[in-house]
């Protein structure tokens, strides 16, 4: 009968697995020789039981292990500058095939520049116009909600800074009733300066909410008000002028 198929795995037995690495090893170096001596081939072999030992073969006749290992190390690392040099090639073909995309990007973008400007309109047909007046248009609303969201801000901050005042002043104008009440001489003057600051103040920052109210109020007027020209200054640039 023949022997069955045995399989790979590792021997648990330690004794066991010993003499099976030293049979496979002479049947190793056997086959190496062989190989060696049949085919004329440059043959290294190194070998490390479990314990650190090294084994080691090289087919004499021809050559060194030294000689081997140093061919081995030449023949890889002119594979690995060849992998590199392929993939610096690869990555050169691709930055050629996308530096004509990005010039001409570039060369669009120029020239949308220039015509939000006004410069070069005359080589432009009329749909052309048509579209970049509707882009400017676009723009200048985005602008403007913009500015009145900001105007908006700054009067609701105005607004809070108002009421921050009201509520100091009134503080003092308490305080200042106590301490009238301790010392009934000077209450008259001290009574006449607080509602006079309190005034003052109210006032001036109503006055300064009522400017910002109507220049917002003019500068959507007058953009509203303002007619549409066929010239290559922009409508809003108008807007701006006349502020």
């Amino acid at each position: 009968m023949g022997r069955g198929k045995v399989e790979l795995k590792r021997i648990e037995n330690k004794i066991s697995r010993q003499v099976t690495f030293s049979k496979r090893r002479s049947g190793l170096l056997k086959k190496a020789n062989e190989i060696s001596v049949l085919c004329d081939a440059q043959v290294a072999l190194i070998v490390f039981s479990t314990k650190g030992k090294l084994t080691d073969y090289s087919s004499t006749h021809s050559s060194s292990m030294e000689r081997i290992l140093e061919r081995y190390e030449r023949y890889c690392c002119a594979e690995r500058q060849l992998v590199a040099t392929d993939s610096e090639s690869q990555q050169e073909v691709s930055w050629a095939i996308e530096h004509p995309k990005l010039v001409a990007k570039l060369e669009v973008l120029q020239r949308n520049m220039r015509h939000y400007v006004g410069e070069d309109v005359d080589t432009l047909n009329t749909r052309e116009l048509q579209l970049l007046e509707q882009q400017l248009d676009a723009a200048q609303k985005r602008i403007r909600s913009k500015k009145n969201q900001l105007m908006h801000e700054s009067i609701s901050q105005l607004q809070k800074n108002e009421k921050a005042m009201l509520e100091q002043n009134n503080k003092l104008v308490k305080m200042m009733k106590e301490t009238n009440k301790k010392n009934k001489g000077a209450a008259k003057p001290y009574s006449r300066l607080s509602a006079f600051c309190t005034t003052k103040s109210i006032s001036s920052s109503l006055n300064i909410r009522e400017k910002v109210l109507q220049r917002s109020e003019q500068a959507n007027l007058q953009a509203e008000v303002q007619p549409k020209t066929n010239s290559n200054v922009p409508p809003w640039m108008f807007t701006q002028i006349g502020e």
